[in-house]
């Protein structure tokens, strides 16, 4: 029979352990659905209303040269939870389950006595099996549970909340939770046609925009209530760039960068121009909470940028494009000002449902003033085939990529380089084009539901889901 010393000393260590968990950060993944960064204030967009990110990014590290690794829903969210590239973790396809034996950050950080929840958007694989504790969804935002979900959390253990939402991804809806912005009174990015419905359609999705910032707001007055915002690192960051052509499932910026802010106990705020991608997430909210990284992350921590918003992070990143309903094979890699993107197959017209379906109205529009003559060379580009296999950027000087540089004789070392980078990284990650690839799931302009049977898929042929090489950083 134990003495009452003898129980104390037995419960002391519990305490003990409790205080620790208390003592650790707790972390909010705030996830948006299709935002782009020049569409948010903080980014330059003057239009746009959205106060409690503005409030946000004063406390904040902002980031200007952050990337995702899949301009593609499904694909980038399964590279951000597993800190792998989207053909190293079995689904680098649109709508493919991440395969149950790729380990997921939240896995991670659940046995290390962390409360784990997933609300909102999945479109990743089971959440249970991905170590959440708890998994919820609701409409339209998907954001409507949140605030509930810090409420309810156990108060004696640190937490991850992955909260995604389904904003602003089409079909978009309205309420009174966010402002609603006039067609007329909206701008239009260069690489969209001018027209009526495209000023329609982004007049709702700026609404769908500014109802994600009212959910940013809502999360850290309820964070501040509880007086743990000051022990919360605040992430917010998209999947993708907006759902409009040219944009999503596009290696141009506006639709592979993504917005991302940062705030929390060891974050000094300011703007960093340092390299940063989407799969160094998860490695760098390990090193926060003191967790080792395990060996199958591929991605790097950047805690010294948080520190410092001036420190250099990355000299070399990589992206990719596979299928995301038409047949695309794309890479991406991104050197000091320069971005570089490869088309395995340029006879393609690498398109997706938000560029090429005329069940979206910006689409037909866009598809009907190009044959009307209306469009820019640069936009008639769009429509046309071939595509060019090699395109080559400064993206200082050319933010919206519309100056091609790799017919320039000046820059034929600089594609040199470029292939050399890229071809070593597909050998050392796996990295390779589909002969038998998935078939497209709809023609050019029609929308069907039904998926295709899903055939060769990038990485597949070198089992790379078993690569945990990161190749150059």
């Amino acid at each position: 029979m134990l003495s009452s010393k003898n129980l104390t000393l037995t419960i002391l260590p519990l305490t003990m352990l409790a205080s620790a968990q208390q003592k650790k950060p707790n972390f909010v993944f705030f996830i948006t659905d299709d935002i782009s960064p020049n569409d948010l204030g903080i980014y330059g967009n003057k239009q746009i209303k959205t106060p409690n990110l503005d409030k946000l990014a004063k406390k904040s590290i902002v980031f200007e040269n952050a990337y995702l690794t899949a301009s593609s829903c499904s694909p980038s969210r399964c590279s951000i939870i597993t800190s792998r590239y989207p053909h190293n973790t079995g689904a680098p396809e649109l709508g493919m389950s991440l395969p149950k034996d790729q380990l997921t950050v939240t896995q991670v950080l659940k046995n290390n006595g962390y409360y784990t929840v997933l609300s909102g958007k999945n479109h990743i694989r089971n959440s249970k099996s991905m170590g959440f504790d708890v998994c919820s969804d609701s409409k339209p935002a998907g954001a409507e549970k949140w605030v509930g979900h810090l409420k309810d959390r156990p108060k004696d253990k640190p937490f991850f909340f992955w909260f995604a939402s389904h904003d602003a991804h089409h079909p978009f809806q309205f309420n009174k939770l966010a402002p609603h912005y006039k067609p007329s009174e909206v701008p239009v990015p260069p690489m969209l046609y001018d027209g009526p419905e495209t000023r329609k359609e982004l007049a709702a999705y700026y609404h769908e925009v500014s109802r994600s910032d009212y959910y940013v707001g809502e999360v850290i007055k309820e964070l501040e209530n509880q007086g743990i915002f000051d022990n919360t690192y605040f992430v917010f960051c998209s999947d993708n760039g907006r759902p409009f052509l040219r944009c999503k499932t596009y290696l141009y910026e506006s639709g592979i960068q993504t917005p991302l802010l940062i705030s929390g106990p060891k974050v000094k705020p300011g703007r960093s121009k340092s390299l940063i991608s989407s799969i160094d997430f998860a490695a760098t909210f390990l090193d926060l909470a003191g967790i080792k990284r395990p060996e199958f992350f591929q991605g790097r921590s950047f805690q010294n940028v948080l520190k410092n918003p001036e420190e250099a992070h990355r000299k070399t990143l990589f992206a990719e494009r596979n299928w995301h309903i038409y047949q695309s094979h794309e890479r991406m890699v991104r050197i000091g000002d320069y971005m570089y993107i490869w088309n395995a197959w340029p006879h393609k017209h690498n398109v997706a449902g938000e560029s090429a379906c005329y069940a979206f109205p910006t689409v037909k529009e866009y598809w009907e003033a190009g044959k009307q003559g209306k469009l820019t060379p640069k936009q008639l580009e769009f429509t046309q085939l071939p595509k060019k296999a090699e395109l080559l950027f400064n993206v200082e000087r050319d933010p919206l990529q519309m100056n091609n540089l790799s017919d320039s004789v000046e820059y034929q070392d600089m594609l040199k380089k470029f292939r050399k980078v890229l071809n070593k990284w597909q050998v050392d990650t796996g990295d390779t084009v589909p002969t038998n690839p998935t078939p497209n799931r709809q023609p050019l302009h029609k929308r069907v539901k039904k998926l295709p049977k899903r055939r060769e898929f990038a990485g597949q042929k070198t089992n790379a889901k078993a690569i945990n090489n990161p190749g150059q950083f």
